[in-house]
């Protein structure tokens, strides 16, 4: 189970980001100010569309590099990954933060940021630190 303190201790070891609140106040994390992770509760218009569906507890959204990935996510394991129609057409999912592991919290959250980082910047990553 994955907790807020995870999501936070992984995005921040990522080069260049900063957590920042969003602009209703909850935590968001970002790369040169391009959101990739952020908590994202559900509201009133969510829970009408999900209903019985709809999960409780702490709910991550994260950014993924497109609309393919996204599909991937949510065929894969529904039971940590869903989506609402807020988020419909838009590379994005929401994962309940109490059904994953802390590696594979890692790997989302890397994608994510990889998905919003400068090409330079994600290049610059990828390659590791310079030999020597």
């Amino acid at each position: 189970m994955a907790t807020w303190d995870d999501v936070r201790r992984i995005a921040l070891s990522l080069p260049e980001t900063t957590e920042k609140p969003s602009y209703d106040g909850l935590p968001a994390w970002k790369v040169r100010d391009k959101g990739f992770v952020w908590e994202r509760p559900l509201r009133r218009a969510d829970l009408e569309a999900l209903g019985d569906a709809a999960p409780a507890g702490p709910i991550l959204g994260a950014r993924v590099p497109d609309l393919g990935a996204r599909e991937a996510l949510l065929a894969d394991d529904p039971a940590v990954y869903f989506t609402t129609p807020h988020l419909d057409g838009y590379p994005a999912v929401l994962v309940r933060l109490a059904r994953i592991d802390t590696d594979e919290l890692t790997e989302l959250i890397t994608e994510a940021w990889y998905a919003r980082a400068p090409k330079r910047l994600a290049a610059a990553h990828r390659a590791g630190p310079p030999a020597g």
